[in-house]
């Protein structure tokens, strides 16, 4: 067995224009001033990092390793999740979206899709030049739409989705391969890969890709009701990344998983931080811990109601107390009296 890394932490919603939350060098030391060993960088931000420049020069890798490393932090992975998103996107979220791609391509569908296409093989250029293995992204939404079907869904409509998603994410798989890194889809609602279902009908069209994986956030598993320890059984060879976040889920008598309309703080799944929701973290770091789960511990800090900061000085303390150390020796390994193949044979009656 192998003890998990950690904690880290994702920077994706702590970055800011106000120091230290401005710069990759300030933003490592705040990290590890609250004890977090490692980050995960949003590469859409370049207050953080560059992502073109990484993915053409090895000098610029390792001088940003090198700014983290001098306050003993490590990268955990990149992440695109903005980038990912943005590879299919339904017409009814195109103005909605926009906002995440380069402003020379919005308001073209077409130019953004190719836009973040080639986000995706920067982050994986760069993934590899910064000695990383994992990344972490989402798969984008064609079918999402259409998840409750009502008016009934034409015949096919989801299986063309899905032929579709696959078809623009398998040069992407590729060049990860190529460069060989993982990439970590987060299970998430608003995806198409929102479930296990949803990722086996992925990743069956993307021809079982080894380069095809899972960012397992059990946030998501609680607003939607799923089993997620069950789930960590289910896919435990394709969990290449964790997203430590706590979440809760109180139905009443008007609302229930679809949260009415309402903001966060009035849904009745809502997202907390470690250790004031229900998710069930002794659970999960068994399951890690015995599945050999060789990634990092990391924090994304998303709540309603507790400051973001408090959020993540907490968190990275809960993830400490959480990590377990596995075992170097069997318990009862006192009461071993060696291997005695003659003795076996006669206390089974074995002539």
């Amino acid at each position: 067995m192998k003890t998990i890394k950690g904690p880290a932490i994702f920077l994706a919603q702590f970055a800011a224009d106000e120091c230290p939350f401005n710069s990759l060098d300030e933003i490592g030391a705040w990290a590890a001033k609250l004890g977090f060993k490692g980050v995960q960088i949003p590469s859409w931000d370049e207050r953080l990092i560059d992502l073109k420049k990484a993915a053409e020069s090895q000098d610029y890798c390792d001088e940003v390793k090198g700014v983290l490393a001098q306050h003993g932090i490590e990268i955990t992975e990149l992440s695109t999740h903005l980038q990912g998103q943005l590879v299919a996107v339904h017409p009814a979220y195109d103005e909605m979206f926009d906002g995440f791609a380069a402003a020379e391509v919005r308001g073209n569908p077409k130019a953004r899709t190719e836009w973040a296409k080639q986000q995706m093989l920067n982050a994986a250029k760069a993934s590899q030049q910064l000695g990383l293995t994992t990344h972490a992204s989402f798969s984008g939404a064609l079918a999402w739409p259409y998840f409750y079907p009502w008016p009934q869904r034409p015949p096919g409509l989801v299986e063309t989705a899905f032929d579709e998603l696959a078809r623009r994410w398998l040069p992407i798989l590729d060049a990860f391969d190529a460069n060989g890194v993982d990439i970590g889809f987060e299970i998430h609602p608003g995806e198409d890969l929102h479930d296990g279902i949803s990722f086996e009908m992925f990743l069956e069209r993307v021809n079982n890709h080894r380069r095809c994986n899972i960012l397992f956030d059990p946030s998501h598993f609680v607003l939607q009701q799923l089993d997620y320890l069950g789930f960590m059984d289910e896919y435990r060879d394709r969990i290449k990344l964790v997203h430590i976040k706590d979440a809760e889920f109180n139905p009443t008598a008007k609302q229930g998983v679809y949260g009415g309309y309402q903001s966060w703080v009035d849904r009745a799944g809502r997202f907390r931080s470690l250790g004031d929701g229900q998710v069930d973290f002794k659970g999960i770091f068994s399951k890690l811990a015995s599945h050999d789960f060789e990634g990092w511990a990391v924090l994304e800090w998303e709540c309603c109601l507790k400051h973001q900061e408090d959020g993540a000085s907490q968190g990275a303390a809960f993830i400490n107390e959480h990590i377990i150390r596995v075992a170097d020796k069997a318990f009862d390994d006192f009461a071993d009296g060696g291997t005695d193949q003659a003795a076996n044979r006669r206390i089974l009656g074995i002539e």
